[in-house]
Formats: C-alpha cells, sequence, structure tokens
C-alpha cells in the first residue's frame, strides 16, 4: 500500500474510531471495538495501531471519562493483534497472550475469579495460529475462505481487547481505583463478562455483515493488492 494512501486511511480510521466514541451506549465497551479488526486488517498492525491510538485517545481527551486507561491501551493493542494475525504474523499475537494470561492467573485474584469469566479470552488463544494459516484468504476476493478468516481474527480481536482490559484491571492493580473490596469486583467481573460474551456475538455479526463487504471493497479497490506479495 502506498504511503500516502496508507496515512490517508490512517486518518480516515482514527476519525471513525472516535466518533463510534462519541455515539455509543449500553453493555461495556464502546462502539469502536467493532471497528478494530476491519482497522487491523486493512491498515496493518503499525498504521493501525497508530490509527487506533489517536482515535481513542482524541475521542477521550474530548469527551473524558474515568476509565480512559482502559480503552486507550486496549483499543490500539487489539487493532495491532488484528493486523498481525491478518500477516500471518502469529507468534507476537501468541507472546502477547502468554505474557497477560500468565500475569492474570499469577495474581490472586486472577486465580479466584471464576474461570468462566474468561472463556472467550482462552478460546481465542487456542485459535491464534489457525487464524494466522487463515489469513491468505483474506487477500483473494473470491478465496472461499474468506469469511471464516474475517470472523475468526474478529473474535480474536475483540478477546484481545478484553484480555488487556483484564490484564490492566487486575495484574496491574487498577481495580484498587474504583472498588473497594474482592466482592464488588467479582461482582462487576461476572457483569461484564456476561456483556463480553455478548459484545462477541455483536463483533460476528458485524464482521459477517460489515466488516467481509468492506475488505471485499478494499480488494476490489486495489487498497490491498500487495498484500499476497507480502505473504507469498
Amino acid at each position: 500500500m502506498r504511503r500516502s494512501l496508507q496515512l490517508s486511511l490512517a486518518a480516515v480510521f482514527g476519525a471513525l474510531h472516535a466518533v463510534l466514541y462519541f455515539i455509543s451506549f449500553g453493555l461495556w465497551r464502546n462502539w469502536g471495538i467493532y471497528l478494530e479488526t476491519v482497522e487491523g486488517v486493512i491498515l496493518g498492525p503499525g498504521i493501525g495501531f497508530l490509527a487506533a491510538l489517536v482515535g481513542s485517545s482524541a475521542a477521550r481527551f474530548l469527551r473524558p471519562d474515568p476509565l480512559w486507561m482502559f480503552g486507550i491501551v486496549a483499543e490500539p493493542l487489539s487493532v495491532m493483534t488484528a493486523g498481525l494475525l491478518s500477516r500471518a504474523r502469529w507468534k507476537p499475537a501468541l507472546a502477547l497472550y502468554l505474557v497477560l494470561l500468565s500475569a492474570y492467573f499469577i495474581h490472586p485474584y486472577g486465580r479466584a475469579l471464576p474461570i468462566w469469566t474468561i472463556l472467550d479470552v482462552l478460546a481465542a488463544f487456542f485459535i491464534l495460529i489457525p487464524a494466522a494459516k487463515l489469513s491468505h484468504s483474506l487477500f483473494e476476493e473470491d478465496a472461499k475462505n474468506l469469511p471464516t478468516a474475517f470472523v475468526l481474527i474478529s473474535f480474536i480481536t475483540i478477546a484481545t481487547d478484553s484480555l488487556v482490559r483484564i490484564f490492566l484491571l487486575v495484574p496491574c492493580g487498577l481495580y484498587s481505583q474504583f472498588f473497594d473490596s474482592y466482592g464488588s469486583l467479582q461482582a462487576t467481573f461476572t457483569g461484564a463478562a456476561l456483556s463480553s460474551y455478548v459484545e462477541d456475538g455483536i463483533a460476528v455479526f458485524i464482521s459477517l455483515t460489515v466488516g467481509i463487504p468492506l475488505l471485499i471493497c478494499a480488494l476490489k479497490l486495489k487498497i490491498l493488492e500487495d498484500q499476497n506479495h507480502r505473504l507469498a
């Protein structure tokens, strides 16, 4: 992708990221999470990370949020993960999961909180490599595995968003800023987990109905014409 086009798309996605933050309502996270997969696949891990960082930071600067640090860290890292997996670069993504999950289970609260609350994160961990292996299909307009690859990466991306937020909350100790006891943390954590599973489903649905058509449109416009060469 030409650098000028890449930067122009980064500006567009950064603005969309901010807009989705402003119009969000319901559940746990803002609607920017549903853009993360497309952002990463089209822009790649580096420029995608930058676009999400600028968009999420600008949005929270204009409308402050007491939970600002969660989104500013989680959203760019999730976009980066989508970009890495779409380029078949699974090792950095796997390393990120190993570090964050290890930190979570080492922490006493991580071992105490119900395991069912992070089943989507654990599932994402186990499908990282298969999703990356299918990533070549993302850049072939008529590939029969394109929907499967996109949906798998979309699921991993939103699970990564959850994992990073969990890492900041528990191992990094941010829970002490918002909760006065383990009981209150557990109650909120389990409620957020239920919302996360709903968001997982929404993310997959949006991937099928919006994300894949956008990707196919980008392929037709030759925006991603160099990716097959890079993956060869």
